[in-house]
């Protein structure tokens, strides 16, 4: 049995979701906050059997996408001057870990 973990892009959250349901996978929803960006992420967890492993992770990667967006960078002059260039980066995909499960109990 293993444990999937996937964080997901919020935009994507949704689809994700959706999907992973209607697969009949049970999943777990956490809403939790990216360190880089600072933007609203959640992070699934998903218990399956090992030969399912490969099927949500293809779900996940069908339904959150990786986007382009501007978000602003704050550079120093050494002056006290600050300006404020918008820099692209890469938001949205997902990042998965897959963990083993050494013991698994409904109660």
């Amino acid at each position: 049995m293993k444990m999937i973990m996937a964080i997901v892009s919020g935009d994507d959250s949704s689809a994700v979701s959706a999907a992973l349901t209607k697969a009949r996978f049970s999943v777990t929803k956490l809403a939790t906050t990216g360190g880089f960006l600072m933007s609203g992420n959640t992070t699934f967890l998903i218990g399956v059997n090992d030969d399912q492993v490969n099927e949500v992770i293809e779900t996940i990667a069908k339904h959150s996408k990786k986007r382009k967006q501007m978000i602003p960078s704050n550079n120093s002059f050494d002056v006290g001057m600050y300006s404020a260039f918008p820099v692209e980066v890469t938001v949205g995909g997902a990042t998965v870990f897959v963990m083993n499960v050494e013991r698994f109990e409904k109660v």
